[in-house]
């Protein structure tokens, strides 16, 4: 199966336990969002999106403009799965599957989310290809086209934890080593640097 993967990385969210914008971190030189971008590019993801929500002027800035295209997510609020649909719904119909990244993770490598992308084409079939970090499925992860319209059913602020528990087609797990590592507070912080 030929996959052209587009790459959505979740950057609407507020930071609130972190008190600052985890996606402007800065990390070996580079903002974490900006960071992410890169290495979904890296892994050959195109188009790659960044879904905004909360301060959406200053992460907005912060979209490397040649490299990503920001999609406004107005329901941000409501939770993650709103993030996913607003992806979702932005990808044009060549686009046969989406990576979905969170921009938190900073052991998150391009040859990760390649690997994800070349399972993904490897497979005669649709699947999902999940990472696993912790004991769990999780994100990053690529979804097939098929799995769309379970990805655009998704409510409130579970993201798509669910659909890797009881994936609607075939799922592959790939490890990811320190996927459990993401920056959500203050603690997470000092620790990365």
């Amino acid at each position: 199966m030929k996959a052209s993967v587009a790459g959505v990385v979740l950057a609407a969210g507020a930071s609130r336990r972190l008190g600052q914008p985890k996606q402007l971190v800065m990390l070996e030189g580079e903002t974490l969002l900006a960071r992410t971008v890169r290495l979904a590019r890296e892994a050959g993801a195109a188009p790659v999106l960044v879904v905004v929500g909360a301060q959406a002027e200053l992460i907005c800035a912060a979209v490397p403009a040649d490299r990503a295209t920001v999609v406004m997510n107005g329901e941000w609020e409501q939770g993650i799965a709103s993030s996913i649909r607003a992806g979702v719904n932005a990808l044009d119909a060549t686009a046969s599957g989406v990576l979905i990244s969170a921009c938190d993770q900073p052991r998150l490598s391009a040859a990760h989310l390649r690997g994800l992308i070349e399972t993904l084409a490897a497979q005669c079939e649709p699947c999902i290809v999940a990472s696993t970090y912790a004991g769990v499925r999780g994100i990053p992860a690529v979804f097939p086209r098929e799995a769309f319209a379970d990805l655009l059913a998704l409510r409130g602020d579970k993201g798509a934890r669910a659909l890797l528990m009881q994936p609607p087609c075939p799922l592959i797990a790939l490890p990811f080593e320190g996927g459990e590592v993401d920056i959500d507070r203050p603690d997470d912080l000092a620790e990365l640097q």
